[in-house]
């Protein structure tokens, strides 16, 4: 049987994590390096890409899709959650992929909220913090 992905559990029962089949990790530190610097461009994209005029307030195309009430935010979540998978291939330990996560859900969940929801998502910027904690983890262990 061939999910979209497997749940694998160790002997002792206890949960590893997600084999996506096919999906392959980055494996030198070349290829690590230029996989951080998409996200990092991605995540550009999705919280801080445009300038409302006149201002220094900067928004993403997340922000944009959030403006759609319902689907908007669940896209603009699932753009989000492609950013940890990514981070999943580099090999990010599982307490740091859990902190990117609650980013994500937290984000998603408040910014829900019509109006005061956009707003929280324009000022929180969950990719961007995430893309933070993954350049910390790098400067800690190295590429």
């Amino acid at each position: 049987m061939r999910d979209a992905f497997l749940m694998s559990f160790s002997p002792t029962g206890a949960f590893a994590g997600f084999d996506f089949p096919g999906a392959r990790r980055y494996d030198d530190a070349r290829s690590r390096r230029a996989a951080v610097d998409r996200i990092d461009l991605l995540a550009t994209l999705f919280d801080t890409a445009f300038v409302v005029p006149g201002t220094k307030i900067r928004f993403g195309a997340e922000a944009l899709l959030r403006l759609v009430p319902g689907i908007g935010d669940a896209a603009a979540s699932v753009l989000s959650l492609y950013l940890l998978y990514e981070a999943s291939r580099l090999g990010m330990p599982r307490l740091l992929l859990a902190r990117m996560l609650a980013n994500v859900v937290l984000e998603g969940a408040i910014g829900a909220v019509p109006v005061a929801g956009d707003a929280f998502d324009v000022l929180f910027r969950a990719n961007r913090r995430n893309i933070a904690l993954l350049r910390e983890h790098f400067a800690r262990t190295g590429y």
